[in-house]
């Protein structure tokens, strides 16, 4: 008689290494890549960026938004502040990809909707990074000081750090638009009330975050969600009408069975 083999169950690696995530994996290097070069290739004049800055802060004193130095000053020192320089660091670097995997475990649908808001947000912001760049705060003269490269030794203005990124790319804040994005997935990927609380939480964090840091104006805010919100209409768009070539293309092929009829 033989005895019954165990069940065995797809480790995580094999699933990270299986030929859908290695597929994945992939498309999201060589779109990051791209990106991050259409980033960098697109970096502005300092003193237009300053410009575009001050722009900025009329136009929130005139609506009576204007709050980055006040929030900055209020927490400064606190232990609030060591938490949102660190989860500013963390939103893009260890989030956004963490909650990729995770989502792609959890719900293909849910991924697959998220990958595509990615995607199409970092396609639709180039042009914007190019055609208007705005100094962060801590750059434009505000009397606000770069938090995270002094209290986290990562620093945000080093010649090695600035190869990488366009630190005259803050509108819109992809930090907070994929923040609240990513938030709202891994909220619909999880059943736990407090575990879906938390996810949701993660986007007003990160707000909170990017203002405190001297990174980005309020105004980058709501230009980072409004960024997410198109991309995901854009991204939504795009999954349908894949899916609705292969039918269309199917079309031809069945006339001549009803022509024969």
């Amino acid at each position: 008689m033989l005895a019954a083999s165990p069940i065995r169950r797809p480790s995580l690696s094999r699933l990270l290494l299986s030929t859908g995530a290695r597929t994945q994996l992939g498309l999201f290097l060589l779109a990051y890549l791209v990106y991050s070069a259409a980033r960098w290739l697109t970096v502005g004049d300092l003193d237009a960026a300053r410009a575009h800055a001050g722009w900025i802060v009329d136009l929130e004193q005139g609506l009576g938004v204007a709050t980055e130095a006040s929030v900055q000053h209020a927490l400064s020192g606190s232990w609030a502040m060591w938490l949102l320089n660190h989860a500013y660091v963390a939103a893009q670097l260890v989030v956004v990809p963490g909650a990729l995997v995770f989502v792609y475990r959890r719900s293909r649908p849910l991924y697959e909707r998220l990958r595509n808001t990615i995607l199409a947000t970092w396609m639709l912001s180039i042009p914007v990074y190019a055609a208007f760049p705005v100094a962060p705060p801590r750059l434009a003269d505000m009397d606000l000081v770069d938090t995270i490269s002094a209290q986290t030794g990562f620093a945000m203005d080093s010649s090695l750090t600035t190869s990488f990124y366009n630190e005259l790319a803050a509108v819109p804040s992809l930090h907070v638009g994929f923040a609240v994005v990513v938030g709202i997935a891994v909220a619909a990927a999880v059943r736990h009330p407090v575990v879906k609380l938390l996810a949701l939480l993660w986007g007003p964090v990160v707000g909170l975050a990017v203002v405190a840091t001297g990174n980005h104006f309020v105004f980058d805010i709501a230009a980072g969600l409004a960024a997410s919100a198109l991309g995901y209409g854009v991204g939504t768009a795009a999954a349908r009408a894949a899916t609705r070539r292969p039918a269309a293309a199917a079309a031809p092929a069945l006339r001549p069975c009803f022509a024969d009829a």
